[in-house]
């Protein structure tokens, strides 16, 4: 294998585009199976005798995650989205998830952003909060609701995500979470995705996406010093999502008023 992907942080949109272009020059159908069979004796291994579900985001690391638990023999996952998010992208969902993985509501919407505008196209430790309004929060609901005792993760260390110690991260409050792909190349994810022909969600084709990912639109990322960048980035993957946050928020309206759009 030839790893040319670093950190998600410091990988550009065009090495991504690179990588998926040349990833037959870079990880053989035998390293990425070597990878999978791995991770499928781990997850077999962590979820006997347990109530075991995986998280799924409709993002690369879930698809690879769902497809590698289904032959594991988890054939449960969860979906959390709400109404910030593109609605392209949740109409593929709709059309695209295992039939094992349930859509859960979270509940957001422009009333709720009009009260939290700080947070649109927030980063820092702002931005951190959208891990746990979009991710984190409806996950442990889930886990508790549906009485899991294990709840399998699709978290890589190499994009800056505490996998814990072996995979798990076990919660005070009784939560247990296990992360099979934690030591994952992004090579590796492609090349899995590659050669078992799984489909992919339209944001990896538009602006910046695989450095963007599943994001909700007011998540954007690299947009904070300049809002209206963010708004006229979101304008031009679908400008419904701009022309109905104008309604309630008085910088999307603004940008549209001030003829950027033009």
């Amino acid at each position: 294998m030839k790893q040319v992907l670093g950190r998600k942080q410091t990988s550009k949109n065009s090495d991504w585009l690179y990588a998926v272009s040349h990833i037959e020059e870079l990880i053989s159908p035998a390293e990425v199976e070597r990878y999978a069979a791995e991770a499928v004796a781990e997850i077999k291994a962590a979820t006997a005798g347990k109530r075991a579900a995986y998280a799924w985001s409709g993002g690369k690391d879930s698809i690879v995650l769902a497809k590698l638990c289904e032959e594991a023999g988890v054939t449960t996952g969860f979906f959390a989205y709400c109404d910030l998010d593109y609605p392209a992208f949740v109409e593929w969902v709709k059309a695209n998830k295992p039939a094992g993985v349930q859509m859960l509501h979270t509940g957001y919407g422009l009333d709720w952003l009009y009260r939290h505008q700080n947070l649109i196209f927030a980063e820092g430790a702002l931005g951190q909060r959208w891990h746990q309004i979009s991710q984190r929060g409806p996950f442990t609901r889930m886990f508790f609701e549906n009485g899991l005792d294990l709840l399998l993760m699709g978290h890589r260390k190499i994009d800056g995500n505490n996998c814990g110690s072996g995979g798990y991260i076990r919660k005070n409050s009784g939560e247990t979470r296990f992360s099979p792909l934690r030591d994952w190349p992004h090579e590796a994810l492609l090349g899995y995705i590659h050669y078992h022909g799984l489909a992919l969600p339209p944001i990896y084709g538009w602006k910046d996406g695989w450095v963007q990912g599943t994001h909700a639109w007011p998540e954007r990322e690299f947009c904070s010093e300049d809002i209206m960048k963010g708004y006229r980035e979101v304008y031009e993957i679908d400008p419904g999502i701009v022309i109905r946050a104008a309604q309630k928020i008085p910088s999307a309206r603004r940008f549209l008023e001030t003829g950027v759009v033009a």
